[in-house]
């Protein structure tokens, strides 16, 4: 017969000898996790009783339901667990139930947590401590913690404390100067030019070290360099909390001779710790896998004397490294930029990708030997933009970012240094569109857009 928690709850002596009695686990539990809201006259010593089971879920859950009932006289009790269980979430729910007795008597015992090894009690502490923010003593103790070890529990105490309360997204910067924008020049000279705060997304593929004709350095350590470099500009004017989307992937430098060997670079892991240095904070991995027969033949070999040590898969594969502007402020405050239309003209309707695993094939052009295939660039937009953003890609080769951002309502701004693939850019983006929309590009030489900028500036001032 199933038993009513709520007949239970009001039959004191029946719940202690069903909590008591020699129950599965799965039982206990049950009952435990459907028990609500407790009164304060609640029979508390049912479930005291039960902070020695053996099983830690059920120590657990008498715990959290003692904590409901907010009553100072278990302080002892849950110090005691919180000094000798040996479970990590049994001892972090005792903090949490200390924490909800709202009880100056905790402070002290709350401030010797901050000392604990495990950061999800310090965690907990904090929390706890929390409710007497205002309280000097425990505001100053709490303000050290920003330079504690674990980065968590700085970025609670930047939240907390150190939050800068201006809004970047909200400066009053004229982006529409910059928008539907392209400039034939160095990239890290046009970066340099624009103001804070404009592009809401980046998304790009940098030149692969020495792996393509257009793309040549004087060593693995210069292209990282120059790679930094462009991103702390990116970083710059990059709206705060917006996202920064990186497609990268290994790349093989052939050997010169048979007596030497050829060289595999792991460009997305070398480059990732740099970019978190910058101030780019990683959200996820995608996995862009091309079909098969898009590869270089790296296995022929192997595949004829099948010897140990020389397997070498052919790569299908590229990442897409999503990063945001670090920032102490949750996503929801960059949505909260926009007014309603906008968000609903936004949403991401029909099929969305439900993994970080994207099938796209590859595309091919007679005049660029790497380019955007118009779907990758159609999934990082409608993910991580709003329609009438701005959208930069400081890479852009033929400009596909571009002519994507335009077919999706949105906005973009273009650096390519090859006058080639710049001069292609310049059909390929505005193709099929009407004159009047042609008009509203802006394609220029480096010279031009610092004249451009210039008047900008002047403008301004």
């Amino acid at each position: 017969m199933r038993l009513s928690v709520d007949s239970l709850k009001k039959d004191p002596q029946r719940l202690r000898e069903f909590l008591s009695s020699n129950r599965s686990t799965r039982e206990l539990l049950a009952i435990l996790k459907r028990l609500g809201k407790l009164e304060k006259d609640f029979d508390k010593d049912v479930l005291i009783d039960l902070l020695k089971h053996r099983n830690s879920k059920v120590r657990l859950w008498a715990i959290k339901n003692l904590g409901k009932l907010k009553d100072i006289s278990l302080f002892p009790l849950f110090k005691e667990i919180v000094l000798k269980d040996n479970d990590t979430a049994v001892r972090r729910e005792a903090v949490s139930a200390i924490g909800r007795l709202r009880n100056e008597s905790t402070i002290k015992f709350l401030f010797s947590l901050l000392e604990d090894k495990d950061p999800e009690i310090v965690s907990q502490a904090i929390r706890g401590l929390l409710v007497f923010k205002g309280n000097r003593n425990v505001d100053a103790v709490l303000k050290r913690l920003i330079h504690h070890e674990n980065e968590i529990i700085r970025d609670v105490i930047a939240v907390e404390y150190f939050q800068d309360k201006s809004s970047s997204a909200n400066l009053e910067i004229d982006a529409g100067k910059f928008s539907n924008v392209a400039v034939n020049g160095d990239v890290i000279d046009v970066l340099r030019m624009l103001p804070d705060n404009i592009v809401d997304l980046t998304f790009t593929s940098p030149p692969y070290y020495n792996a393509k004709n257009y793309s040549k350095y004087k060593s693995y350590g210069a292209y990282l360099d120059f790679l930094v470099e462009v991103f702390k500009e990116v970083h710059r004017i990059t709206k705060e909390g917006r996202f920064f989307v990186l497609n990268t992937s290994p790349v093989i430098i052939p050997r010169v001779g048979r007596k030497y060997k050829s060289r595999r670079y792991a460009i997305p892991f070398d480059i990732h710790s740099r970019l978190v240095e910058i101030g780019w904070e990683f959200i996820d991995d995608i996995i862009w896998i091309k079909p098969s027969g898009s590869a270089k033949n790296r296995i022929g070999g192997f595949l004829q004397h099948r010897k140990p040590l020389t397997y070498k898969p052919n790569p299908i594969v590229e990442y897409i490294m999503v990063y945001r502007k670090r920032t102490t402020k949750l996503i929801d405050w960059n949505i909260r930029q926009y007014d309603e239309e906008t968000i609903e003209r936004s949403k991401v309707l029909g099929e969305v990708d439900r993994t970080n695993v994207w099938y796209i094939n590859p595309d091919s052009d007679p005049l660029h030997e790497a380019v955007f295939p118009e779907e990758l660039c159609q999934k990082v937009i409608k993910y991580y933009s709003f329609v009438g953003d701005l959208i930069l890609d400081p890479f852009a080769g033929r400009g596909t970012l571009g002519k994507v951002a335009l077919d999706m309502q949105r906005k973009f701004f273009l650096v390519e240094k090859d006058e080639r693939y710049f001069s292609y850019m310049k059909e390929f983006v505005a193709k099929e569109r009407s004159i009047f929309e042609k008009g509203s590009f802006k394609f220029m030489t480096y010279e031009e857009f610092k004249e451009y900028v210039s008047e900008f500036r002047s403008e301004c001032s």
